[in-house]
Order: structure tokens, then sequence, then C-alpha cells
């Protein structure tokens, strides 16, 4: 087990991101992530430390353009059952014509261990649009935690 929880767990969530959104505001959508029980089971309690460790945004869309240019900024929150929301990844100095994945800047100071045992995880996504979107686009959300084994007493 210890090998496992050394490793990487990797989050994924979805968020369409539909045509006609306006440019210059925030919007945000919140959507259950991948529970961290699922990839290490009972082990659950087994871990802590928890940090994210990398972030990253793929976008599709049915039309041809499916570039992050046109976002200003995206953040994303994660909150658990009975858990305050936390910031764990962001980028607001999004350029032009980028293409269809981007690197989220994670933040890995913060602690995770009661947001990702909560048992349902839910990641919210803000973003701001530097112009009004002229197609549908789904968002991939990736992200990535380590951990650390909980000593045996």
């Amino acid at each position: 087990m210890q090998s496992i929880v050394q490793n990487t767990v990797p989050y994924t969530t979805n968020v369409l991101v539909s045509s006609g959104v306006p440019a210059n505001q925030e919007i945000s959508t919140t959507s259950s992530a991948s529970s961290f029980a699922q990839y290490v089971g009972a082990g659950n309690s087994m871990v802590q430390d928890i940090r994210i460790s990398s972030a990253k945004v793929s976008a599709t869309s049915l039309s041809s353009n499916s570039d992050l240019g046109i976002f200003k900024s995206i953040k994303v929150y994660l909150s658990g059952n009975n858990t305050q929301e936390i910031l764990v990844a962001q980028r607001t100095d999004i350029g032009n014509n980028i293409g269809n994945t981007l690197n989220l800047d994670p933040d890995n100071s913060k602690i995770l261990d009661e947001v990702v045992k909560s048992g349902a995880v839910k990641a919210r996504v803000a973003y701001v649009l530097k112009n009004t979107a002229n197609n549908d686009t789904n968002l991939n959300i990736s992200l990535r935690f380590t951990s650390v084994p909980v000593p045996a007493n």
C-alpha cells in the first residue's frame, strides 16, 4: 500500500462553457470530482498530508476552435462534505492562441486531508472570458495529488 499512496492520485471533472457566455465577468460552475477512496480504497485513512501537485485544463469543442486563449483566468476550488472551499489552482495570465491545453498554477501549500477524505469532493471552476463565447467548449480539469502514509503506531 505504501507505494500506491506515495504516487500521485488523479481527480478529473468536466465543465461545459456554453456559447453566449458573456465576457469580462466571472462565471462559475460546480461538479463532482472522483473520490480519493476510489483509488486507494480503505487506504483512505492510511494517508495524510494530501496536497495538490499539478493541475491541467484541456479543451474540446464541436467546432475547430478549442483554444484556451479565450479565457482571461481559470480558478479551481475544492470542497467536501461540511468543509470550507479551498482554492487549489489558478491561472490569471492566460495568453492568446495558447492551444487546447493549459497547466494551472497549483497551490501546494495547502493540506487537503479534510476535503479529500470527506467522501464527496466537489470542484468549482470559476472563469472569466476575454470575449463572448462563440461555441460550446468542454473543459476537462485534471488535478493530481500527492500524499504520505500515516505512520504506524
